[in-house]
């Protein structure tokens, strides 16, 4: 496992407060030694200094910009500039850049210049991002076989005049398409809502003159202002900076803004991860504190987030196709390849493990038809007649599901509702049930399996008292959870602690002279919108974790400073800003009512810069630095806070309000040395910071260990930190972490070759400083694995990975417009919960998709052996006679089989669906319990159609027999055809009534089918009527049934039979017979048949 050795402590991610950092401060700059011999190392800024700060920025200009290079990029001319990359720009200081792109930092490049470099470079835009077209979103919906088999059958229909037939089938795939088309442009809709529009305008200069333009039209080169607030426009080198951090989470996944410093050269560190490159800030971060200078050195797909946007462009998305590269193939050989996954697209053969199999069972159905059509050719000698052309082609009607497709496109439509009434948008239908099948889950931890804000979560005071907060469901809100005080608990519901001068009495002064330090020495407010009563926050996130923690007990910085007479009574006579290379901040307090004399100084800040200055003996110090690495252990961010009373008077100099603007400034020239003050400081305690889990986090990794589904954590975050989460939402047990692998660093995971990630008995649960890269290959070890897995992100970094996974996730709120684009799924509450519910849908959907697929296909088998059979019914000229004409079939397929398996698509999730390991991707959705099931329902149900249609045909035939040109036209002599046509169309129809509240459940009886719910004689009557919707599909299958049969012409002209009478005694037969075979076969599946539930804790990781 890999560690990192140093403390985690606030210095190590809290930036700086100093003045402008400018590589150089002279008038004219001189070329950097960086032009003919690298430098060695890092040049430093100047150190912190007491005072305060100068606003105004360094001016500089840029030496002689007018001769030497003429191209951009390019390092033409006498100074022999080295090689220039954007990727290399943090090695080289800012003469050298400026060189490079012929550039001046003062004045940057005129107009005339932007627009030839904006004409060459393109526009400063991230290509990919742009959803998908109407054309794409309409394509999706016929690329797959069965849509192709039914257009097929259509034409055939047209083909043979049986325009009734082909007019069914053509409605059917309309209906498909439209429905799959506005499923699928709602949620495109909604995702194209959720996107954020990255830094839509930017300040540049050119010309020595400050503007504002459209981000889009910046250039390599340009000078970028940059703010407080500003979404960073491009990849810029830092010219000049002022206290400068930026939020990096969405590039990076690093949870704390990174400080940054234009002074930084990293000469000899070429290859430094872009989250270390402390003079660099890039595309789509945003500047969380101070403002600064940058010079563009890439722009649009050039930066770093524009390389991640077009792997994705360039990514195969799945797992199945061939990447196509003419230079390592050749030209045939590539449009071979390329036409090959033209087609694997097109039929349906690259999606998800539904759509693959759905799609090769229609090529199979097709060619089964096909088959069927030659017997009933060749039984006619292949003499086609137009009557034995009908019948092949009602054979082959047969044999295809027409429903199918409009049914699945339906069921997953409302599944899709359902999802996102909670919060979950699905951008592909396929998604929905493929994500039910899942048996890995990487998710990101910041922001998505943690809050994504700073809280403090453990307090340790000098006196050994330990304070901890717990429960906390709001970052910025000082009521939320709870506070323990040692073994005592306060809770902070409605209006926070409603006494805490309790808690603060009982400890003494020690945690009140904590909480008056961390909330004055602190710039962070926390304010409470009075219409919402909602919290929000401004600043540092440290600071405002301990801002939040000090009004927890009603000592937040405006109340410690407010006298009862709402006057301050507290007055800020000076401030050490914090800086990086001081790791501390320092404000001097002075209280109005003990005079000038008296005044603290309050401190916080690295626990190893302030432990020098303690005035503590080497005992007390051993034993803070040991509680510190405890917490440091415990994935926390370790502050240290201190105290201690100087002389006021040092800093009453100028206060006279008379003081001239001269005065006062000479007077803040005065103000004593930061190391004169920060010394002989009493040690308050510590501080421990982190970004907590979600509340549901825990609950929602539990409940996919019970369904046998692996979590990992891949973060770009430490290595502790990461630990600590996963130890406390359940991802890992303190007994994992014996295994060296449970637990690995990125750069450990990377070094290894496939063949020995592969050789690992599981991968790890978490991964952690993970760049796009580490995640793409955790995705590729997995599917060599055989697992089915699921990418959860926010940030740019992760969409590689959610491209590359069978469904990504994006989250909707704080997740970047790339990873939304790369999503299958987005969830719009950002809440890793959603998840959960996701996968449970998904898992109701498939075993909703099996129910109404054995439903169709029992149907279709029980028609295909009524056919094949009934070649043997002549009639009197030797043409054999149809146990049921086409326009029956069809109706039986389309109308009274589509309702019903819908309504199959729409039952309940089963008690148990949580509690069982994913399905067998390698088996799929067609189970050997599905397979069975249908050839024994549907060969019963085939027989008893037989029996009906010749019990009719042959028991009560005349003279006439089965007449002659019975299958087209209707005659008296046609009677008993007719009669026996429509006996069987009637006892098709109940059978299919009837297996439809059968297949509700493949074991159960339909008599005893909730046992948990209901029980006694009466039972079948609640589990009927459970699922209304299918109850009022089988309620109007029975009554529709009846016009169909007696209505005249209707039953003459188009179906091709006739009204019957004592017919019904046969049907009703047939469907006890049919009910006592399938309550059968069920009783002997339960005696020979074992559940398979998941009972343990989580499953075996891959």
């Amino acid at each position: 496992m890999g560690t990192e050795i140093e403390l985690d402590v606030e210095g190590q991610t809290e930036p700086p407060i100093c003045g402008f950092k400018s590589p150089t401060t002279s008038k004219t700059t001189t070329r950097s030694p960086t032009l003919t011999t690298l430098n060695t190392g890092t040049i430093i800024g100047e150190e912190c200094e007491g005072g305060t700060d100068d606003d105004a920025a360094v001016t500089r200009t840029s030496g002689d910009t007018t001769a030497t290079t003429t191209t951009v990029g390019t390092g033409a001319g006498p100074g022999r500039l080295p090689s220039f990359t954007p990727e290399a720009a943090h090695t080289l200081s800012v003469p050298d850049v400026c060189a490079h792109l012929n550039t001046d930092p003062e004045n940057g490049i005129d107009n005339d210049e932007a627009a030839r470099r904006l004409q060459h470079h393109g526009p400063n835009k991230v290509e990919g991002a742009k959803g998908l077209s109407l054309w794409t979103i309409l394509l999706r919906q016929v690329s797959n076989s069965l849509t192709l088999v039914l257009v097929i059958t259509m034409v055939l229909s047209f083909a043979i005049s049986d325009h009734i037939e082909g007019g069914v089938i053509a409605a059917v795939i309309l209906l498909n398409i439209i429905v799959g088309f506005l499923q699928d442009y709602r949620a495109e809709q909604t995702i194209q809502a959720l996107y954020a529009l990255s830094a839509p305008t930017c300040k540049v200069i050119r010309s020595g003159i400050t503007s504002t333009i459209k981000a889009e039209t910046l250039v390599p080169g340009d000078i970028v202002r940059l703010g407080v607030g500003d979404v960073i426009p491009a990849d810029l080198r830092l010219a000049t900076s002022i206290n400068l951090s930026t939020d990096e989470a969405l590039l990076t996944g690093e949870s704390l803004p990174v400080s940054k410093h234009a002074e930084s050269v990293m000469a000899r560190e070429r290859d430094i991860p872009l989250g270390d490159r402390s003079n660099m800030v890039y595309s789509a971060s945003t500047i969380t504190r101070g403002r600064a200078t940058g010079i563009v050195v890439s722009t649009g797909m050039g930066t770093e987030v524009g390389k991640i946007a077009g792997l994705l462009r360039d990514s195969n998305g799945g797992r199945n196709k061939t990447r196509v590269d003419k230079e390592e193939m050749g030209t045939i050989r590539s449009l071979v390849v390329r036409v090959r996954n033209r087609m694997r697209v097109l039929l349906g053969l690259d999606g998800t493990p539904l759509q693959v199999t759905l799609s090769k069972f229609a090529l199979l159905l097709f060619a089964l038809a096909i088959l069927l059509a030659i017997i009933v050719f060749s039984v006619s000698k292949f003499d086609v007649t137009d009557e034995v052309l009908i019948y092949g082609i009602c054979v082959a009607v047969a044999v295809i599901p027409e429903s199918l497709i409009a049914v699945l496109t339906i069921a997953t439509a409302l599944g899709t509702r359902a999802m996102a009434r909670g919060n979950v948008a699905i951008r592909k239908l396929a998604a929905l049930e493929a994500v039910g099948g899942v048996t890995n889950i990487c998710s990101d931890k910041t922001g998505t399996l943690t809050q994504g804000k700073m809280v403090t979560r453990k307090v340790w005071l000098v006196d050994g008292t330990e304070v901890q907060v717990q429960g906390t469901t709001h970052p910025f809100d000082p009521t939320s959870g709870s506070v323990n005080i040692g073994e005592k608990v306060f809770s902070l519901a409605d209006h926070g602690m409603k006494h805490p001068e309790e808690a603060i009495g009982e400890k003494g002064e020690n945690l009140k002279e904590f909480l008056e330090s961390i909330a004055l020495c602190n710039n962070a407010a926390v304010t409470k919108a009075e219409e919402t009563s909602t919290y929000t926050a401004i600043g540092e996130p440290t600071e405002i974790a301990l801002q939040t923690f000090a009004m927890r007990f009603g000592m937040g910085k405006p109340s410690v400073l407010a006298a009862d007479d709402g006057q301050s009574q507290q007055k800020l006579l000076a401030e050490y800003p914090f800086d990086s290379s001081c790791k501390r901040m320092t404000v001097i307090y002075t209280s109005t009512e003990s005079g000038a004399g008296v005044a603290y100084a309050y401190t916080k800040g690295a626990l190893e810069a302030l432990l020098p200055l303690l005035d503590a003996s080497d005992e007390q110090k051993l034993e803070i630095v040991a509680k510190a690495e405890a917490l440091a252990a415990q994935g926390l961010r370790v502050l240290c806070v201190a105290k201690r009373s100087v002389d006021g008077v040092l800093f009453q100099v100028g206060d006279d309000a008379s003081a001239t603007p001269e005065k006062k400034k000479a007077s803040a020239s005065n103000i004593p040395e930061r190391s004169t003050i920060e010394r002989y400081l009493t040690f308050l305690g510590l501080a421990g910071i982190y970004d907590p889990p979600r509340l549901e986090s825990a609950a929602a990794v539990q409940k996919c260990q019970a369904a046998g589904i692996t979590v990992h954590m891949v973060t770009g975050d430490h290595v502790k930190t990461a630990t600590a989460i996963a130890c406390e939402i359940g991802i890992l047990n303190p007994g994992m972490l014996q295994n060296g692998t449970e637990v690995m660093v990125a750069s450990a995971f990377d070094s290894l070759t496939d063949a020995e990630i592969d050789a690992l008995e599981s991968l790890p649960l978490v991964l952690a400083r993970c760049s796009p890269t580490t995640k793409v290959r955790m995705v590729e070890a997995m599917h060599r694995r055989k697992a089915f897995c699921v990418m959860t992100g926010d940030g740019v970094n992760d969409s590689p990975a959610l491209k590359k996974s069978d469904v990504g996730i994006a989250m909707g709120l704080s997740g970047s417009d790339v990873a939304k684009e790369a999503a299958d799924m987005v969830l719009t509450d950002d809440n890793f919960a959603s998840i959960v519910t996701a996968i449970e849908e998904g898992r109701r959907l498939f075993d909703n998709i099996q129910k109404f697929l054995l439903h169709l296909l029992v149907s279709n088998i029980a028609q295909v052996i009524l056919l094949l059979i009934g070649l043997s019914f002549k009639d009197n000229a030797g043409i054999s006679v149809f146990p049921l004409s086409p326009l029956e079939i069809l109706w039986a397929n389309l109308v009274t089989s589509s309702f019903l398996a819908l309504g199959l698509g729409l039952e309940d999730a089963q008690p148990d669906v949580m509690q069982r390991p994913p399905h067998d991707l390698q088996v799929g959705i067609f189970t050997r319990e599905l397979i069975v099931d249908k050839f024994v329902y549907g060969t019963a149900m085939g027989g008893l159609c037989l029996a009906a249609f010749t019990s009719v045909a042959y028991g009560m035939s005349g003279a006439d027999g089965l007449g002659e040109d019975c299958n087209e036209h209707w005659a008296s002599e046609c009677s008993v055809a007719f009669r026996a046509r429509a006996t069987t169309f009637a006892t098709l129809t109940f059978l299919l009534l009837v297996t439809a509240w059968e297949a509700k459940h493949f074991t159960r009886s339909l008599f005893n089918m909730h046992p948990e719910k209901y029980s006694g004689p009466l039972s079948v009557l609640k589990t009927v009527w459970q699922n209304k919707f299918l109850f009022g599909a089988v309620s109007a299958g029975f009554v529709i049934c009846f016009p169909v049969i007696y209505i005249p012409v209707i039953n003459h002209v188009v179906f091709k039979h006739n009204a019957i009478t004592w017919e019904w005694g046969v049907v009703m037969a047939c469907v006890v017979v049919y009910i006592a075979i399938v309550e059968t076969w069920k009783a002997l599946k339960r005696r020979t048949s074992k559940a398979n539930v998941v009972t343990g804790d989580g499953a075996e990781g891959v």
